[in-house]
């Protein structure tokens, strides 16, 4: 445990530090995130606070995570580096959405290779199949859910919390090494991002932050309970990202827009905001459903077959409702 705690601290002291550098690099390199009408941010803000999380993470765990040289460590922070380069490349650049998305499964299919993959079917294909979906998923409502001052860096570490505390509870060191890692860097950032934001992360950051927290989900494992138990207990951390993704997806498609390719002011933190919240109300609104569905994942990490679904039912009936009161009712 005080490896753990040591990690998050370094991490957490090293993004402090490193996001000023950061937004002073952005500034002078032109790496700013320009207004727009989709946009809600009136001037250009620098867009380099990723690089920083990224530099954050990286040095807590070279410092402090014991098993640093383990092949799925290493896998892991490969990929997670391969994504992070992709993000400020599309920063910089510009890239298409097909690029990315063939570069975002590049990083996935690195963390196969490494070993690192779901384990639901006896079928090693399907579950790299399932692997790559998942972690193109994740990563990109992590990139979605940046819509707002400290939204996505927020719930990321919500999450990154609720994956330490159960990791911690299950003994899983390499997810509590690599949460406690993420959690520090992003609180870091996160002191500079919250409303007024004076720098963002950019894709950099997003891209990165979805990737690991997909990973966390993937190594994830509880010994004394079966799979059939436990296999939504990371789609219950995150939870939110997943909503916010579902609910944007389904207003395009209704629209007839493409999800992937038109953006838009139609996230949940942008329609709370349109209902009469103010920005930092809805981002702490949105806090405290990542939370509750944090919560709700370590119950089930503890919990018996019975109870575990319960709670599952409760969480889904709870996310249709709210996807049927933001999109469908007037």
């Amino acid at each position: 445990m005080s490896t753990l705690i040591l990690i998050f601290a370094t991490a957490l002291v090293f993004a402090i530090g490193a996001v000023p550098l950061a937004r002073q690099i952005a500034l002078r390199a032109g790496f700013l995130d320009q207004p727009s009408a989709r946009k809600i941010h009136t001037a250009p803000i620098p867009r380099l606070g990723g690089v920083a999380m990224y530099g954050a993470f990286i040095v807590a765990l070279v410092l402090f995570a014991d098993r640093f040289y383990v092949p799925q460590m290493i896998g892991i922070v490969i990929g997670a580096t391969w994504v992070s380069f992709l993000g400020l490349w599309d920063d910089r650049v510009g890239l298409s959405a097909g690029l990315k998305l063939i570069g975002q499964i590049g990083g996935a299919l690195i963390l196969v290779i490494a070993g690192v993959s779901v384990e639901l079917v006896p079928i090693p294909l399907v579950n790299a199949a399932i692997t790559v979906l998942w972690v193109v998923g994740i990563t990109n409502a992590l990139n979605l859910l940046d819509n707002m001052d400290g939204l996505s860096g927020g719930v990321a570490a919500i999450a990154a919390a609720f994956f330490l505390l159960i990791a911690a509870l299950n003994g899983q060191y390499l997810v509590g090494a690599l949460s406690a890692a993420l959690l520090g860097a992003a609180i870091g950032f996160l002191i500079y991002n919250f409303n007024p934001a004076r720098i963002f992360m950019g894709d950099a950051g997003t891209l990165f932050i979805g990737f690991l927290l997909a990973a966390v989900g993937i190594k994830l494992r509880f010994v004394n309970l079966p799979v059939t138990t436990t296999w939504f207990i990371p789609l219950l951390v995150l939870g939110l990202p997943i909503f916010d993704t579902t609910l944007v997806f389904v207003s395009r498609w209704r629209r007839g827009v493409n999800p992937l390719t038109t953006p838009g002011t139609d996230h949940t933190s942008h329609r709370l905001v349109a209902r009469g919240w103010s920005q930092r109300g809805a981002v702490l609104a949105l806090y405290g459903v990542a939370s509750a569905c944090g919560l709700a994942a370590a119950i089930c990490a503890q919990g018996n077959l019975l109870t575990n679904y319960a709670v599952l039912t409760i969480a889904a009936a709870a996310g249709l409702i709210a996807l049927y009161g933001l999109e469908f009712r007037k």
